[in-house]
């Protein structure tokens, strides 16, 4: 007698068999493996396309073509038109946060901070992500001419390709990068603007100003922080090139001092009330005295403190804008 065909062995074999009919058979069921396994396969691609956008940038941007939108509009805002600029600014938005981690895909993986991001670390494919990122940026660009306005369209077009064209391929050649992208992250809050209106006033690129020079201090800081992943990326900012960190605690504190009165002028305009006056002041006083902590000791303390008050600061001075509109 064989072995396979022993009492012994028709028993195993009768005992796998039913193992592997019970496997198939769960596999098969509702809440199988199998189901679990395909829809926790589809959640971790979802999450990396998402990641690709960036979301809290997306959300920084959403928050500033909000505050455009309100302090624009000389009614109550009209909430649908305003739905609908979000929509189209999230789509634009996220699809240049997207196109921005495509260019920049070789250098991500040789910096600490960003080889984890979906591209470098192989979770989505550079076709995908290129692909990706056109699809949301057209539509975004396509949905605002549509539902908003052929001005907020161009306006987001020209973020777009400020940010892709300009601002990231220039961070790999000169410290004026930052300015560049300064000018990219501003104009959402025109956009805003642009979206109640259908038109671009004085007072819309007051608000680009008070954006433009706050994003310098805080992007200084960061880079100050994070000059030695930026050194492996091979980035040209200007803390990489400088060792001291004195000519960076000079040029954040430069922006600072002009933020001050720059973040007045909504009062003198008509855009805010005194109480935004007097509290933007105070704002803007505490957060010169970092970056005068920042100029007098250079160091990563100061740095991080430079940075977290940009963080801190922004935020609050929108929000004011917004409840003291008058």
């Amino acid at each position: 007698m064989s072995w396979w065909n022993s009492p012994g062995a028709s028993s195993l074999g009768s005992s796998a068999a039913s193992r592997a009919v019970r496997g198939a058979v769960g596999a098969q069921e509702p809440g199988g493996l199998a189901t679990r396994a395909l829809a926790q396969r589809f959640g971790r691609g979802v999450g990396a396309f998402l990641e690709l956008t960036k979301p809290r940038i997306t959300g920084l941007v959403l928050l500033t073509t909000g505050v455009g939108f309100h302090v624009a509009s000389p009614v109550a805002p009209d909430l649908v038109l305003l739905l609908h600029a979000l929509i189209g600014t999230a789509l634009t938005a996220g699809g240049t946060n997207a196109l921005n981690q495509y260019l920049e895909r070789g250098p991500d993986a040789a910096m600490r901070r960003t080889r984890n991001r979906p591209l470098p670390s192989g979770r989505l494919s550079a076709r995908q992500g290129l692909v990706f990122a056109s699809l949301i940026s057209a539509a975004g660009i396509a949905y605002l001419a549509s539902f908003v306005n052929a001005l907020t369209a161009v306006i987001a077009a020209a973020t777009l390709i400020s940010y892709a064209a300009a601002y990231t391929p220039l961070k790999r050649v000169t410290p004026l990068s930052t300015m560049v992208g300064g000018i990219s992250g501003a104009l959402p809050i025109v956009g805003g603007w642009t979206a109640a209106t259908g038109r671009l006033d004085p007072a819309a690129w007051v608000l680009f100003g008070i954006l433009f020079l706050w994003q310098l201090p805080h992007f200084l800081g960061l880079g100050w922080l994070c000059r030695d992943d930026y050194r492996r990326g091979g980035f040209q900012i200007l803390a990489v090139l400088d060792l001291t960190g004195r000519r960076t605690a000079r040029q954040s504190l430069l922006f600072l001092l002009l933020l001050l009165p720059v973040s007045a002028i909504p009062t003198v305009l008509g855009l805010a009330g005194h109480v935004y006056l007097v509290a933007s002041v105070g704002l803007g006083l505490a957060f010169l005295m970092l970056g005068i902590r920042f100029a007098r000791q250079p160091s990563a303390p100061a740095a991080r403190r430079l940075f977290l008050g940009s963080v801190v600061y922004l935020p609050l001075l929108l929000l004011l804008m917004v409840i003291d509109k008058p």
